[in-house]
């Protein structure tokens, strides 16, 4: 009959050193938790920020001060230790033109100029998303109302200025997502001459590209 092992007995200084490994494990984990919880709040506005977020965003109006790029704005509302908002439009990825290390990529400028010249200076209203308001930037994701009612994300799409974005799940993906395939039947905007390699990651060796049309 084998007899049970009794546990060893530890020796008051290596009880001690245990001790203090756990406390200091249990310091550096709280820290954390509450780090990990305060990104997800304001990536995915599920918290306090994201409640804040619509409290001051959400069915407002605000002046467009800046346009980045075509899915990139400022607005003039304070955010944080900012005297203005950034807004990344929902559901549209426009071609990178300021991407840092990044070549200005296909129909990226036509994008710019027409976000520009479509809201610069102007009043929009901003609608927010219902679970996230935040990228994973700080920037805050909206759907941007132009003055006469039209959406600057569904314009965008529509005429060929972006793609309709599969990243992320949002109320209007089948919609943009119709409006895309449109677009490039007929060709429009950066679907006239947009090669295989000019797509984003997302649709490279997923969208069947419009045949050229024949030479005169």
């Amino acid at each position: 009959m084998s007899r049970r092992k009794r546990p060893r007995k530890l020796s008051p200084r290596r009880r001690t050193a245990r001790y203090l490994g756990r406390k200091a494990l249990a310091a550096i984990a709280v820290p954390l938790v509450l780090i990990a919880l305060c990104l997800a709040d304001r990536w995915l506005g599920t918290g306090p920020t994201g409640n804040a977020d619509r409290r001051t965003y959400d069915g407002r109006n605000f002046t467009v001060t800046r346009v980045v790029d075509g899915d990139t704005l400022d607005v003039d509302a304070p955010d944080g230790r900012r005297a203005h908002t950034r807004i990344r439009l929902w559901g549209v990825d426009t071609p990178e033109t300021v991407k840092p290390n990044t070549a200005p990529q296909h129909f990226g400028r036509e994008a710019g100029d027409f976000t520009r010249r479509t809201c610069t200076g102007k009043l929009v209203r901003l609608e927010l998303a219902p679970r996230r308001t935040r990228d994973r930037y700080g920037r805050l994701l909206a759907y941007v109302y132009l003055p006469d009612g039209k959406l600057l994300n569904r314009l965008l799409v529509e005429a060929g200025y972006g793609y309709a974005d599969p990243r992320f799940e949002h109320s209007r993906l089948a919609e943009f997502r119709r409006l895309q395939s449109k677009a490039r039947r007929t060709r429009v905007g950066l679907w006239k001459d947009v090669t295989p390699a000019d797509l984003p990651y997302y649709y490279r060796d997923k969208l069947k590209l419009p045949a050229p049309p024949p030479p005169d």
